[in-house]
């Protein structure tokens, strides 16, 4: 049987390569919003975050985010990030 090719995707502050399924994309749409994209699936460009805290944190204080969606981030999307981590237990 042919084995699965797992999807590699790089955090965008640590730069690790790790499996989509231990990131968030954060999606900025063709609208111009940025969302959460919980079904890696949204139109958008999009940015890999590792399933850490501290690396939101980082992302906020350095504003990576505004950086690589290009757009300014709301704080709106970091409480959801930090929000979404809460509910899954994954408070590294």
């Amino acid at each position: 049987m042919k084995q699965r090719k797992i999807p590699l995707r790089m955090c965008i502050v640590t730069r690790e390569k790790l499996e989509k399924r231990d990131l968030i994309r954060v999606v900025r749409t063709p609208e111009g919003t940025v969302k959460l994209d919980l079904t890696g699936k949204m139109n958008g460009k999009g940015a890999y975050l590792k399933r850490d805290l501290e690396v939101i944190k980082k992302a906020q204080k350095n504003k990576i985010l505004d950086r690589v969606l290009e757009i300014n981030v709301p704080e709106s999307v970091y409480e959801e990030l930090e929000k979404n981590m809460k509910m899954r237990g994954e408070e590294k």
